[in-house]
């Protein structure tokens, strides 16, 4: 279970790298995290070796794995409508429904 105030907790540094290159892949962890180790022969034996020595580079990969984390728990339909402009519904309707 995830704890509201650290949802860190219990997850270690290899669990998330993991779960970030499954679902974003090595070239978007490079762009969204600008290190040579995500660009250049990317591997996770390498990743994790200089993370570990690098707490800048930590904490921008803990950061980008919690918004992974928010977007994960985030329903479909949520997702769908926090990608709505202002102006893309009028008053009183909802994205799907038919007259």
């Amino acid at each position: 279970m995830v704890n509201p105030k650290n949802p860190l907790e219990g997850i270690t540094l290899e669990m998330m790298l993991n779960q970030m290159v499954d679902h974003y892949g090595w070239d978007q962890l490079a762009s969204e995290i600008r290190i040579n180790c995500f660009a250049r022969d990317p591997s996770v034996k390498s990743s994790l070796k200089f993370l570990r020595r690098t707490p800048w580079a930590r904490n921008k990969v803990e950061a980008l794995y919690l918004m992974y984390l928010r977007e994960k728990e985030m329903p479909a339909e949520d997702t769908e409508l926090s990608n709505l402009n202002p102006g893309d519904l009028k008053p009183g309707e909802r994205k799907g429904d038919v007259e």
